[in-house]
């Protein structure tokens, strides 16, 4: 069993079209843990490993529950089984679909619709993780920059070990590193034609995906715990 660093709770698409195309677009396969070729496009600033360095450790993906450390009496056994159990009590979830949008200057896909039961889906697995996390070192605090950060999300800070869950979640699957408009409107445009005919529609949420980063920084599809509540 390979050891990790740090564990997460994801959503990653299950095999097909969508999932094979992403891959290829970040370079990263998390279900194999390889790399992958990626595409050429004409039209970009620069060759597309260049731009999204930065989520291809993570592989394709949208955070539920963000990386954490365990503490030092909880196993991977231990976090499988507290994982597990989530998905045995929560439904899967549908919305309309996704779309393409810019985030505080990446590119990332967000859900359409109503994200009700997203919310609640959301608050339910940070909750009943919150027990498996090691507390936050203050290097570890320090790089969420609090002194950015409302009250509010600092308080989300310091119970569940990141700021934005719960009312603060903002779910989405990041596509590209921080990049300057002249870099983001073409790969915008080259995303829009990659992805069109692989975008699902419905989307839906069916599964919390277990995923564990290596000791070299890169991040695996562990299991895959369909939800059935």
């Amino acid at each position: 069993m390979m050891k990790m660093k740090r564990y997460a709770v994801y959503y990653a698409p299950r095999a097909g079209e969508f999932a094979e195309a992403a891959a290829s677009w970040l370079g990263w396969d998390v279900t194999k843990g390889c790399d992958v070729d990626q595409p050429s496009f004409d039209g970009l600033n620069l060759p597309l490993s260049e731009l999204t360095k930065a989520p291809r450790k993570y592989g394709f993906h949208g955070t539920i529950r963000a990386p954490f450390r365990v503490a030092s009496n909880v196993s991977e056994t231990e976090v499988r089984s507290c994982v597990a159990e989530l998905a045995r009590n929560l439904a899967p979830l549908q919305m309309e679909g996704l779309r393409l949008e810019v985030l505080h200057g990446f590119l990332a896909f967000t859900p359409k619709g109503d994200l009700t039961e997203l919310m609640t889906l959301g608050a339910a697995v940070v909750k009943g993780t919150n027990a498996l996390r090691a507390p936050l070192t203050d290097a570890e605090r320090a790089r969420r920059n609090p002194e950015t950060l409302s009250p509010r999300q600092i308080e989300l800070l310091d119970l569940y070990g990141y700021p934005s869950v719960m009312e603060e979640f903002k779910f989405h699957l990041t596509l590209s590193d921080h990049l300057t408009d002249t870099q983001i409107a073409p790969l915008q445009a080259v995303a829009e034609t990659y992805f069109l005919h692989v975008m699902p529609e419905p989307f839906e949420i069916e599964d919390l995906c277990l995923f564990g980063e290596d000791t070299d920084g890169r991040f695996h599809l562990i299991h895959r715990y369909v939800l059935t509540g």
